[in-house]
């Protein structure tokens, strides 16, 4: 007796399945996870000089130029891109560098990333225009 909402992406045109359609919870995670503990490595490595307390402070910093240059340049950060995810603006087309930009910062303060819509998008990509897809 619960209302039919559709699928996740319908409202936005997207596909149900397969290629195009709107990506996976559970994968998303994986590609955050990926891409946070790239960036502690780097932050570890080359900025701390080998201080795991302080690579946490760091990581946030590399996190945010990794989300705005890969994002903004290929569309996918590379956790995105190992698990076949992709970053678009939801007409379909690249999103914009501004976009990219304040996507990747509401992303940084964690909080807009843990309220979702019916279609499964964080706040941070509502903000944004944008929508995390399959790439394949």
């Amino acid at each position: 007796m619960g209302a039919d909402f559709g699928y996740r992406g319908e409202r936005l045109g997207l596909p149900e399945e397969g290629p195009g359609s709107v990506a996976p919870l559970g994968r998303r995670f994986g590609a955050l996870f990926i891409d946070w503990s790239l960036c502690m490595l780097i932050a570890y490595g080359l900025i701390t000089g080998g201080d795991w307390s302080a690579s946490g402070n760091w990581a946030l910093g590399v996190l945010f130029v990794l989300g705005v240059l890969t994002v903004g340049t290929v569309g996918a950060t590379p956790g995105k891109r190992l698990l076949g995810l992709r970053v678009i603006a939801e007409d379909g087309r690249r999103l914009g560098f501004g976009r990219v930009v304040v996507r990747t910062a509401l992303l940084c303060l964690a909080v807009p990333a843990l309220v979702w819509d019916r279609d499964g998008r964080g706040l941070h990509d509502r903000l944004a225009r944008a929508v995390q897809v399959r790439a394949h």
